[in-house]
């Protein structure tokens, strides 16, 4: 798929989400481009940020005081907050234009369907504008994912992901066992069945069962994905309940609940990522950022006896997904100016550095500029999966993830407003079910029942 092609695909997604979230307040009425912004003066030198509670957010905490506010005198208060909770926080604020936040970490699904309904803030004057930033260094796919229509991007990437297989090779070498380089699902499952119980109380596998869009049906969706299915037909005919959802969405089901972790429906990210870094599962698929928390002795058990492998598939090429946490700020921000100051120190080069310089090259927040793939420091660091993380993100195509035309573009999500209460309604089943007695039937009936309610808004447009 051409660039072309892609940008043509968001411009006509954007049509229909225009005409789908008319439910959907304009609360940015008073939004300013580059030369609606003041100069700054008697803005405060204060800043109010809202941040998902990941590794590369707490370490941004650690480093702010002592190098961006002595430098630029703007102090920086910290909200950091679990990601379904961030989610419902930063809609109540940036949506509804409540202003309490200058500064908040948005999604690649939020930022172009916020930009269109006028909520968000465009980011690309102040970075065009900084020469010491350097835009073009920025990785054509995260510019991309967070642009609107109008070419400007209304996100600044503080990190970009695909997803992967993250193993215990060490686990492997004693169970004389190989890991493909690119893995079928199949494969997958019967490693699990061969590591589970490897090392005392070690589960097989670490898979998100934590209800959210944004938690368990990530990785689920790109399994969806690969097993031929999808949430929606070209023109938007729910699938939720077809043969090949449903073969993904029980195959998933059975392996967490045979060889996954204890407790797997209250698992997400940061409880998968405790769970590898800490011994207690010998595989984890999962986002590619996780990595370099796993490489970091300081925070993980078994830095350097980890493999990593392309995400898993089963009828398709490949699977990874593609997502960036960026830096986004309201569209009426009275503090812009000083806002725009943080987002780009966060998000350049020279941040980067100063997390590896002080914290570990593995920890720098990554997949978003060219640039750090070529620094020699940060190859030395992350030389087990750099390579995989950046080739990922790179193939990862987002108008065309499966084996059907997409009414929207997105690969672990669908990009229509609705979609966040419906995927978390239907995950809220599926993680019942691996709780209970794995039976996904009622949840995907009714699952198709709200999935074509939202497909029939779209219908015609």
């Amino acid at each position: 798929m051409g660039e072309g092609d892609v940008v043509l695909r968001r411009g006509w997604r954007s049509a229909r989400l225009t005409a789908g979230a008319l439910a959907f307040a304009l609360v940015a009425a008073g939004c300013a481009g580059a030369d609606g912004v003041d100069d700054g003066a008697g803005e405060d030198r204060e800043l109010t940020v809202l941040m998902v509670d990941n590794p590369q957010m707490q370490d941004i905490q650690k480093l702010t005081a002592a190098n961006f506010t002595a430098r630029t005198g703007i102090e920086v208060n910290f909200t950091i907050l679990p990601e379904n909770e961030l989610r419902s926080k930063v809609t109540q604020d940036i949506a509804t234009g409540t202003g309490q936040y200058d500064v908040a970490t948005i999604g690649a699904y939020e930022v172009p369907i916020w930009a269109s309904n006028g909520w968000l803030h465009e980011v690309s004057s102040y970075a065009e504008a900084d020469e010491g930033f350097d835009s073009a260094d920025l990785l054509p796919s995260m510019t991309e994912l967070l642009s609107s229509d109008d070419g400007l991007m209304y996100g600044m990437p503080f990190y970009g992901e695909s997803s992967m297989l993250m193993y215990r090779k060490d686990v492997f070498e004693q169970r004389g066992l190989t890991m493909p380089e690119r893995p079928t699902w199949d494969q997958v499952a019967q490693l699990a069945t061969q590591v589970d119980g490897a090392q005392p109380g070690m589960r097989g596998i670490c898979l998100r069962g934590l209800p959210g869009w944004g938690e368990m049906f990530a990785p689920l969706t790109t399994v969806i994905n690969t097993y031929g299915g999808t949430w929606y037909t070209e023109d938007w005919r729910a699938q939720v309940n077809s043969p090949e959802f449903a073969q993904a969405t029980q195959f998933y089901v059975d392996l967490v609940r045979a060889h996954g972790e204890p407790d797997a429906a209250t698992s997400g990210f940061t409880e998968c990522l405790d769970a590898m870094s800490t011994g207690k599962v010998a595989m984890w698929y999962d986002a590619t950022s996780g990595a370099g928390t796993l490489e970091d002795p300081a925070a993980s058990q078994v830095a350097g006896r980890i493999g990593y492998a392309y995400a898993p598939v089963s009828r398709t090429e490949s699977a990874g997904w593609l997502w960036a946490w960026s830096w986004g700020m309201p569209a009426d921000s009275k503090n812009a100016d000083n806002a725009a100051k943080f987002i780009l120190w966060a998000s350049s080069k020279e941040y980067e550095n100063l997390v590896g310089e002080q914290l570990g090259w593995s920890r720098v927040p990554a997949g978003k500029r060219a640039s750090t793939y070529e620094n020699p420091d940060y190859q030395a660091a992350a030389s087990a999966f750099a390579d995989i993380t950046l080739e990922s993100i790179q193939r990862a195509d987002p108008v065309s993830p499966g084996l059907q035309p997409r009414p929207t573009v997105g690969i672990q999500y669908v990009a229509v407003p609705e979609f966040a209460d419906l995927a978390t309604t239907i995950s809220q089943d599926i993680s019942a079910a691996i709780a209970g007695d794995g039976n996904i039937g009622p949840a995907l009936e009714n699952g198709q029942k709200l999935a074509q309610q939202t497909g029939d808004k779209y219908q015609g447009f």
